[in-house]
């Protein structure tokens, strides 16, 4: 028996079209202990006016490595909902956080803390921006569209390539484009990468913990959308592993109120500067395996060491050309990988240039998520 990859649209349409007789689909949504988002659905008599309005919810997490098996509940809190492209009128998507029965967050909600600076910072309205870079597989997890045990053409002609031979699976990229805009994500452009395959989003600029909030949605319509065409997404800095093809990272670009006013190119060299000091503590939290991809080659600063530089790509940090002619505006922190958790990177990132608050401590967030259960 064949199993298709796909789904059967022409027919699922018949039944999508169907009415709900008053009733809303809410998918909630989480993060497992790999990175992963995870869903199931929950019907509400009424769509909610806001987030307080959504129901706790609870879900195996011995299933997802988050919990062990003799006491397993993990609840499910609310703290966001976009409209569902997929189900459309007024389905919803619902981000969660996972908490413990005991009332504490679970080891893997890193956004319980990264919340505590934002607030603490408010005043700062620190803008982040993320560039989240992945690969495109297919069902035998061989890179989408390069030649069956080979490789394709170098690298040149792939980065905002066009036409056959220099792209592959724009549609599912386009779709996801537009499901990101009816869901509300502020997703500010696409493009192809640099390694065949391989694609670009930019979600930004949010402020605050909607960055992150914004950015995991973002991926999980993503994995939806791959559904759909049987193609398989890939977070992994590294997705290829060699030398001469480029890794994926999540560029990070980072503003606070001071650096976009007049005379804030000396506020993005203070915050360089506390970067500098603490670059250890942030590659903690910058993703796995994220030392195949910074090499200091293909467009990457070496991971042990700390550079800056205007225009710069193989720096830790890069001042755009633009804001170095201005005098004010934002930096790049390149250091990221494809697969880091925004809450950690955003969290650190804040901690770092505005200043730690007594009863957060992201740095800890790391040792606290390598624990066992």
């Amino acid at each position: 028996m064949t199993i298709s990859l796909t789904e059967n649209t022409a027919i699922l349409s018949q039944f999508l079209s169907l009415p709900q007789n008053g009733k809303v689909l809410a998918e909630y949504i989480w993060i497992d202990a790999e990175g992963n988002t995870r869903s199931k659905c929950k019907t509400l008599s009424k769509k909610p006016s806001s987030v307080d309005d959504l129901p706790e919810w609870n879900y195996d997490g011995s299933s997802t490595m988050q919990a062990p098996g003799h006491d397993s509940d993990v609840y499910l809190r609310p703290v966001a909902f976009y409209p569902d492209p997929f189900r459309k009128g007024d389905n919803i998507l619902v981000l969660c956080e996972c908490w413990n029965n005991d009332g504490t967050p679970n080891k893997f909600n890193h956004r319980h803390e990264c919340a505590k600076l934002m607030k603490a910072h408010a005043n700062e309205k620190v803008w982040f921006g993320l560039e989240q870079e992945y690969t495109l597989f297919d069902q035998y997890d061989y890179p989408y569209g390069w030649p069956k045990g080979g490789f394709p053409a170098p690298q040149g002609p792939y980065y905002c390539g066009v036409g056959t031979g220099k792209v592959v699976a724009r549609d599912v990229i386009e779709a996801h484009y537009r499901a990101c805009l009816y869901a509300g994500i502020n997703i500010s452009g696409i493009n192809a990468e640099v390694m065949p395959s391989q694609w670009e989003f930019q979600v930004g600029p949010c402020e605050g913990i909607e960055m992150g909030d914004q950015l995991w949605m973002a991926r999980y319509l993503l994995n939806r959308c791959g559904e759909s065409f049987g193609i398989k997404i890939s977070f992994h800095p590294k997705p290829v592993n060699q030398s001469t093809i480029n890794g994926s990272g999540c560029h990070t670009n980072v503003s606070t109120v001071g650096m976009r006013e007049e005379g804030g190119m000396k506020v993005i060299e203070e915050a360089i500067s506390k970067l500098a000091k603490r670059h250890k503590e942030h590659m903690l939290l910058y993703g796995a395996d994220n030392d195949l991809r910074l090499t200091g080659s293909c467009e990457t600063a070496a991971m042990d060491s700390f550079s800056s530089g205007v225009a710069n790509r193989g720096a830790s940090i890069r001042i755009p050309r633009q804001v170095a002619k201005e005098g004010f505006g934002y930096f790049e922190d390149r250091r990221p990988a494809s697969n880091i958790d925004p809450y950690l990177v955003t969290g650190i990132m804040v901690e770092t240039i505005c200043g730690a608050i007594p009863d957060a401590d992201m740095s800890k967030e790391f040792a606290r998520e390598a624990e066992d259960i």
